[in-house]
């Protein structure tokens, strides 16, 4: 399942995970915590979802259909992640329950346009991280969050550390965004042991929904019974390939493609 925001342009939120999902080989469902006005140029506008209609969905699905994985986006508010953390607790979902959580900390888009409520900051770091079996943050995510400006690897590590003193049992610190090292270095850490996971860093304009195709992929090989070290290995491999197939569109920032699987 994907708890997020919709994506008018159709390159991030739910319209990517829902591809990557498709492509990977689950049933993906979904509940909708906001809806936004966006394009490739950036975002103009959203309209939060009221919490109980955002955790109904949750709670249909599960309570009928059941889910393997879950993983969350954009959520807009603390009132909604107040009420998806509340209601994590008795249908089994987060850290050391039955079924994982993703959490991918969607605070702001890659344009800068802010997409998480300054109020909604102490619930994401009091509430939400503390039952995410694994969080997902790019540099500028891990500055929001933890204050830390990650520029090499004894920062990166400085920031993992935090995450994961916040309560997540996983911690990947993404280094897409460290443009001084070649690699696209990620760290992850789980309170005690560094992993980290490189790939060729693809040279494109057209980014648009990596994160959301990362957290996506991982989400489907949790589901699909991967550990996370394995299931994060996965995402970093599907989300590269994803790069390398991404294509303009509009007059801004073009889609990661996933769709590169069907030519295989």
């Amino acid at each position: 399942m994907t708890i997020a925001g919709t994506d008018s342009g159709g390159g991030a939120g739910i319209n990517a995970d829902l591809r990557t999902m498709a492509l990977l080989g689950v049933h993906a469902t979904a509940a909708v915590a906001a809806v936004t006005v966006q394009n490739s140029l950036g975002v103009s506008g959203f309209h939060p979802i009221p919490p109980e209609v955002v955790v109904g969905q949750i709670r249909t699905v599960v309570t009928d259909i059941g889910i393997g994985a879950a993983k969350t986006g954009m959520l807009a508010s603390g009132d909604i992640i107040n009420a998806i953390v509340d209601a994590a607790g008795d249908l089994g979902i987060g850290r050391d329950r039955t079924i994982p959580l993703v959490v991918d900390p969607v605070c702001a888009s890659m344009h800068g346009d802010r997409l998480l409520a300054d109020e909604a900051m102490d619930s994401l770091r009091g509430k939400l991280i503390p039952i995410a079996t694994l969080i997902t943050p790019n540099l500028d995510e891990v500055r929001l969050i933890t204050g830390i400006e990650v520029t090499d690897r004894a920062s990166q590590e400085a920031a993992a550390r935090d995450l994961h003193a916040l309560g997540a049992q996983w911690a990947l610190v993404k280094g897409g965004h460290l443009r001084t090292d070649a690699r696209s270095p990620d760290l992850l850490f789980d309170g005690s042991d560094f992993i980290e996971l490189t790939a060729k860093r693809i040279d494109t304009g057209h980014d648009h929904g990596a994160g959301d195709t990362l957290a996506a992929a991982i989400t489907c090989a949790l589901a699909h019974g991967y550990s996370v070290p394995d299931a994060v290995q996965f995402g970093k491999s599907w989300v590269t390939r994803s790069l390398a197939a991404a294509y303009p569109l509009g007059a801004g920032h073009g889609p990661v493609n996933p769709l590169w699987r069907l030519g295989d």
